[in-house]
């Protein structure tokens, strides 16, 4: 596992979520998070699989085992789509 604690801290401060917030999510507490973050602890595979789910990310990339991270498109318009995917070639390409 490259760096879970790094990944879900920089996930959760992506949302503007707070330690408490994730760990009331989640059933836990903010200790817990913190522990996690900090790599002092590793969650179950529960927990793994509904932080997956609450950050739209695989169990892979949490993991540190993919690199890519999707981004839902749904209640986009295909127009809109097509726009956000020539966004992205275009930062791709610098």
């Amino acid at each position: 596992m490259v760096d879970f604690g790094n990944v879900l801290k920089t996930l959760r401060l992506r949302v503007n979520m707070t330690q408490a917030q994730l760990a009331q999510k989640l059933g836990l507490t903010k200790s817990v998070i913190s522990a996690y973050e900090t790599g002092l602890r590793l969650p179950s595979y529960d927990i793994l699989i509904h932080i997956a789910k609450i950050y739209n990310v695989s169990t892979d990339y949490l993991l540190g085992l993919e690199q890519k991270q999707e981004i839902d498109l749904s209640g986009l318009s295909q127009e809109e789509i097509e726009a956000l995917l020539n966004l992205i070639k275009a930062m791709k390409r610098n």
